[in-house]
């Protein structure tokens, strides 16, 4: 189980009123660029509602628009999408991060996209070594330059 009770995002470090190139903190996420695109964005769509979970200030207040109609907030920070060029570049990643102080690593283990039941799920990965844990994507936020130093020079997903 991930141990990922150094992380904290300090509301001082909330930063709405600054281009995203200048806030401190970084969100990003590594998919496997191998991927379906059905698999692309369902791994993208998972990693950002666990990321939401364990870190809720990531997510700005809504506002209305001109008509008054009212729009939820979203993650002020803006998240990058990294292409990883396969899942052992995925899994090199996480390992890499989760030996960064005051990262958030939140993975998608490819497990989590054959199994129908979350419960399902839940055993298999049990039942899986954590060597042969496949990853499709993970996600990474904490302060820019750590962030920066664990995914390099990796390009955009296309």
């Amino acid at each position: 189980m991930l141990d990922q009770r150094e992380f904290v995002l300090d509301p001082q470090d909330v930063r709405i009123d600054v281009p995203t190139r200048s806030a401190p903190v970084k969100w990003v996420m590594v998919v496997n660029r191998l991927l379906e695109p059905g698999l692309v964005a369902n791994t993208a769509g998972c990693l950002a509602a666990a990321v939401a979970r364990r870190a809720p200030l990531l997510v700005g207040p809504g506002g209305p628009d001109a008509s008054g109609a009212e729009h939820p907030g979203l993650p002020w920070t803006g998240c990058t999408v990294l292409g990883a060029e396969d899942a052992a570049e995925v899994g090199r990643i996480r390992e890499r991060a989760l030996g960064k102080a005051g990262l958030l690593v939140v993975d998608m283990p490819a497990l989590a996209q054959v199994c129908r039941v979350y419960a399902g799920y839940l055993e298999s990965l049990a039942q899986t070594a954590a060597e042969d844990v496949e990853y499709h994507g993970v996600a990474l936020v904490g302060p820019r330059n750590r962030v920066d130093k664990v995914v390099g020079r990796l390009p955009l997903l296309r």
